[in-house]
């Protein structure tokens, strides 16, 4: 079976739609690939800008609507920022294809040009990720950190008009917009680990829909989607997400998957972390992802998720 016009889902913001035609992209440079179009679709995480993501019940903030979608026949494919992607994919819905990876640390973006560790004491840091906070906290418990949402250039706004002093988003976000040189300082993962899958983008189909599959076999990137699933693994396992402080990056080098993986606290004061490698096939890099997280978890990674889970929670009347 063929088609004649693949129709892929994608969020509205700035950069998801340029992934998705990034996608598009490729898509249409293979041989006799059929039209591609795009269909905005407005996700929970978009429409409730005005909360924080913490504070958003459920998991699947930006990919709920998609994959209705998905599941309605209304679009073939789905574009997705992987590190917004649930562990555990909706039934019926496949991973079909993990791109090349793009950088995947954190960057500062100050109005002053200052590093991190430069930046005066009681300096105003916006962000809306809890890790983000966490790692903060923990190289700087001097800065004031406050909540920051919206989509790149608004954050970007708010930065220029001075409701912050630096901001804090992915290096790849930045990258793909053409936002590169705002980069202030890339954070190193050894002391500011990435979120699972940060820099990477996901693409979902129907289970068993060969004729939308075979356009986005030629996308996947094995290197990377051998990294990321030993990332997903180990969040699957702690059971973590936009709610839990948790960061770590898989990389390979000669032959073997290399993954760090660090769990801290809201305020920076205690920090859990295990590392370790495995063979680049995807049993071992899924083993490894467990294995760190059962290391994590041994080392009393789940009750601190749990002190972190119950302080996000609002007091009972």
């Amino acid at each position: 079976m063929t088609r004649a016009v693949l129709r892929i889902g994608t969020r509205a913001s700035a950069l998801a739609l340029w992934q998705a035609r990034h996608v598009r992209g490729l898509i249409g440079a293979l041989p006799g690939a059929p039209a591609v179009e795009l269909v905005p679709i407005a996700t929970a995480g978009d429409l409730q800008t005005q909360v924080p993501l913490w504070a958003v019940a459920g998991r699947a903030f930006f990919t709920k609507e998609l994959d209705r979608a998905l599941l309605e026949d209304r679009v073939d494919l789905a574009v997705h920022s992987l590190k917004d992607l649930p562990t555990e994919l909706e039934p019926g819905l496949a991973l079909a294809a993990v791109l090349e990876r793009e950088d995947p640390r954190d960057a500062l973006v100050g109005r002053d040009g200052r590093a991190l560790t430069a930046l005066p004491a009681g300096a105003r840091v916006g962000t809306s990720s809890l890790r983000r906070r966490a790692f903060i906290a923990r190289l700087r418990p001097d800065i004031q950190l406050h909540e920051l949402r919206g989509n790149v250039p608004t954050r970007l706004e708010r930065l220029a008009r001075g409701d912050y002093d630096a901001i804090v988003l992915a290096a790849a976000g930045l990258k793909r917009l053409g936002l590169e040189s705002r980069i202030t300082e890339r954070l190193g993962p050894a002391d500011f680990p990435p979120a699972v899958s940060q820099g990477t983008i996901g693409v979902c189909a129907r289970a068993g829909d060969a004729a939308t599959a075979r356009w986005l076999e030629p996308l996947d990137h094995a290197a990377t989607r051998l990294a990321t699933a030993a990332e997903r693994a180990l969040l699957r396992r702690i059971q973590g997400g936009c709610q839990v402080p948790l960061g770590a990056l898989a990389r390979l080098e000669a032959g073997s998957i290399h993954m760090h993986a660090v769990v801290c606290t809201l305020d920076g004061t205690r920090s859990l972390s295990a590392e370790g490698a495995a063979p680049a096939d995807a049993a071992a890099a899924r083993g490894l992802g467990e294995r760190l997280a059962d290391e994590l978890l041994a080392q009393g990674a789940a009750q601190l998720i749990a002190a972190q889970r119950a302080a996000q929670e609002p007091p009972q009347p």
